[in-house]
């Protein structure tokens, strides 16, 4: 029933974790996609490698996101290589430990470059593409973070909480142009970011406080990303989905 095939879908930090899932589960509804990186290109390579046993048209491009020419470069290859873009999956980001008494300038704005500013670089871009051809799917990467807060982890909080902002945001000012965006709030999800804190003492304390009892899988947060990128889900917008096996009840 879902299929994404004519469609393409520019995802960003997608040589790893709930990018890596993205990228191949889109394609394997058909969807053409470019994988972004920064930094880690063999790790890009085996996700192109991964997306093209769909047998659909793939490419790889190196860009940090905090940085609004890189951004704009990507977008443009994305054009000129496949012709349109219909879906943008703002996901890339970072998660890091700092109290709030001894966070450094350089790490607050380290992570509110790559997350934030990550998250609006590649919309600024796009949309004018995407109103010029009055469709779109634009969906980005919250965190239950952004809805409850998560001590040691303000500076990663504030950007989560302000990605939920902006994407309620943008929903009634893109709507006239057919431009959906929502957007996906994971809980604890078994990936190489979040691998230190599960693989921990804390383990049990972090499972104890979800209701299914386990953490989510890359495959599971991207499920949902295919079901807001596909034709399921035309009437839904400005929504953002909780994927976090009951963690963080809120609707």
């Amino acid at each position: 029933m879902v299929s994404l095939a004519g469609k393409v879908a520019l995802i960003t930090g997608a040589s790893r974790g709930i990018g890596r899932a993205t990228a191949t589960l889109l394609a394997k509804a058909g969807c053409r996609v470019l994988i972004n990186y920064h930094g880690k290109e063999n790790a890009a390579k085996e996700v192109l490698a991964e997306v093209k046993k769909s047998e659909v048209e793939a490419e790889i491009f190196m860009a940090d996101v905090s940085r609004r020419i890189e951004v704009e470069q990507m977008v443009d290859f994305a054009l000129n290589r496949f012709g349109q873009i219909d879906i943008l999956v703002a996901n890339a980001g970072i998660w890091q430990y700092a109290a709030i008494d001894t966070m450094t300038e350089a790490e607050l704005k380290e992570t509110m470059e790559i997350n934030l500013y990550g998250t609006f670089y590649p919309i600024t871009h796009i949309v004018p593409h995407m109103k010029k051809r009055k469709q779109g799917n634009i969906i980005t990467i919250s965190s239950t973070a952004g809805q409850r807060g998560e001590p040691f982890h303000s500076h990663y909080a504030a950007t989560k909480g302000a990605i939920i902002s902006l994407t309620k945001s943008l929903a009634p000012e893109l709507a006239n142009h057919n431009i959906r965006v929502n957007c996906v709030a994971p809980g604890w999800v078994d990936t190489d970011m979040s691998a230190e804190a599960l693989n921990s003492s804390e383990r049990e304390k972090i499972l104890s406080l979800i209701p299914l009892g386990r953490a989510g899988t890359a495959e599971e947060i991207a499920g949902a990303v295919l079901f807001l990128a596909s034709d399921l889900s035309t009437f839904i917008t400005g929504e953002i989905l909780n994927v976090n096996g009951g963690a963080v009840l809120c609707g």
